[in-house]
């Protein structure tokens, strides 16, 4: 099938060509098993950081250092990529622990400022998901619900040095006695506060658009009618895994921006999805890897976690995350130069092919046509408009750079890569089996 998958740069939109990168997804080609000789390791690169001499460039700038140098005498010469992406990213949270009360109790459940918490691990140790919302959120019953609280927020205003109120209640026992507290409380009253994101950073993403005739409100915003618009959501060019395509460097134990502080990928993240399309260059041309990020949520910034509320479908948490590519060899460099015109996305209909899960692109488009504002499908202009931040992503990978220059930050080796194409990782549907009573006794 790999000849019927079209390359970067053989797409105009005012033609594209239709396929379904979703169902036929062809082994990855054997020109993007990339990775030459080591020129540097990251031990090397660490000690230029620490002496002050590394040459560490933005994801924007190593292109046109690239173009200038060559690729052979960039890699040589640049030590670290910075990358940055700040989206609302949904499968995101905390966990907390807040100490025992006097009696003690252990929580079976509880909220915070209204948003219920999950308590089923310890005691005091309990989760708040960045999609939960209160009890009494009408939802959709005035439709579209306007969602105007939830988890997100209530980090938001954690990080932000706020106080919120804890209420938590328990059936008592013997040595946990206490059946309810209800106090305020802030960061700096726990014992632990950890944002803990299993899915974040997704590798290319969709661009949603509407075949239907009347607006429906989606994760990726309100999208009009008849093709009234597209919307989409990366950091194209900056975006950390698109500039480490094939998970060279990002891995288990890598130290990254998170949310103004430092964290760490921890895992793959959820529907990591490796084994698809790519260009020659490694990049994939559908949703693709996903990493799970952990940080101290003491250490991070109202700036780079904010609570987002999305029209008729829920509450969610923008988050900002930046990664550090180390240039090992001219591959790095290569990858990391990748332009938004060499980077494309499937445009797919969300008012039915993607609800009701069936197969269909109405084609791919470049991240640089989608940043012109306007792209051409089936021949009508349709504007275009992106929910993750480009100017923020940029800054976040400016903060990095300049964390590193100064020695504040140094490179991790992972500990264990994220899953390539050669795991044989596709993410599965979910199998719905027919429950059978059970017989009569």
């Amino acid at each position: 099938m790999d000849h019927d998958i079209p390359r970067a740069g053989d797409i105009h939109t005012k033609s594209i060509r239709r396929y379904d990168p979703f169902h036929d997804q062809p082994a990855p080609r054997k020109g993007v098993s990339l990775g030459r000789t080591l020129m540097k390791t990251l031990q090397a690169i660490n000690e230029k950081i620490k002496q002050g001499k590394a040459l560490v460039l933005t994801a924007e700038e190593v292109i046109d250092f690239v173009d200038q140098k060559g690729a052979k005498k960039a890699a040589q010469e640049v030590d670290v990529v910075t990358t940055g992406t700040f989206a609302p990213m949904c499968s995101s949270g905390a966990y907390f622990n807040v100490g025992h009360s006097k009696p003690r109790i252990k929580i079976s459940g509880g909220f915070l400022n209204g948003v219920p918490i999950y308590a089923g691990f310890a005691a005091v140790d309990f989760i708040l998901g960045a999609t939960a919302i209160p009890d009494d959120d009408p939802r959709n019953a005035v439709y579209p619900g306007k969602f105007a609280y939830g988890g997100g927020h209530v980090i938001e205003e954690l990080v932000s040095g706020k106080d919120v109120v804890l209420t938590v209640s328990a059936y008592g026992t013997d040595c946990y006695p206490r059946k309810k507290v209800e106090t305020r409380i802030g960061l700096k009253d726990m014992n632990e506060a950890v944002l803990f994101n299993p899915r974040n950073g997704y590798q290319n993403y969709n661009v949603g658009v509407n075949l239907s005739d009347r607006p429906i409100y989606t994760y990726m915003g309100v999208l009009q009618p008849r093709l009234g618009n597209a919307n989409y959501s990366s950091a194209g060019q900056l975006s950390p895994l698109l500039c480490d395509p094939l998970y060279r460097t990002i891995g288990v134990g890598t130290r990254i921006f998170l949310g103004g502080g430092e964290g760490y990928v921890a895992w793959h993240g959820t529907q990591h999805n490796p084994s698809v399309p790519r260009t020659d260059l490694g990049v994939p041309r559908v949703p693709a890897g996903t990493i799970a990020v952990i940080g101290d949520l003491k250490q991070m910034s109202p700036r780079w976690l904010r609570g987002t509320s999305i029209s008729g479908y829920g509450v969610n948490l923008s988050v900002g995350i930046g990664v550090p590519i180390p240039i090992l060899d001219e591959d790095m460099v290569r990858q990391a130069a990748v332009r938004d015109k060499d980077i494309v996305a499937q445009i797919v209909d969300f008012s039915h092919v993607y609800p009701q899960r069936e197969p269909g692109s109405l084609g791919e488009v470049t991240y640089a046509e989608l940043r012109q504002g306007e792209i051409s499908i089936d021949g009508k202009r349709v504007p275009t408009a992106s929910l993750s931040s480009y100017a923020k992503a940029r800054e976040i990978a400016s903060v990095l750079k300049e964390w590193i220059s100064r020695g504040d930050f140094l490179l991790t080796e992972c500990v264990q890569r994220l899953p390539g194409a050669d795991s044989g990782i596709v993410p599965q549907s979910l199998p719905e089996r027919p429950i059978r009573a059970k017989n009569p006794v």
